[in-house]
């Protein structure tokens, strides 16, 4: 007997989750280019998600970013 396929409604959460967890960015980074690079679908869940960073981790990044917009 072949299988039957089930349909369930999907329930999505519209509430925003307060972050609780600390993670080190040494740890993170990895994990996320891994998925990044091998398109896992769930890491687009999370791509309107905001983190939090240091003030001067922004300022380095906002650099960063702003370098590499300018020909060299």
């Amino acid at each position: 007997m072949p299988a039957q396929l089930r349909l369930y409604s999907a329930t999505y959460q519209t509430e925003t989750q307060d972050p609780t967890v600390r993670i080190r960015l040494a740890d993170l980074l990895p994990l996320l280019t891994l998925a990044k690079k091998n398109n896992y679908l769930w890491l687009q869940d999370f791509l309107d998600d905001e983190v939090t960073v240091t003030p001067d981790l922004y300022d380095v990044l906002r650099s960063f970013s702003a370098a590499r917009r300018t020909p060299a």
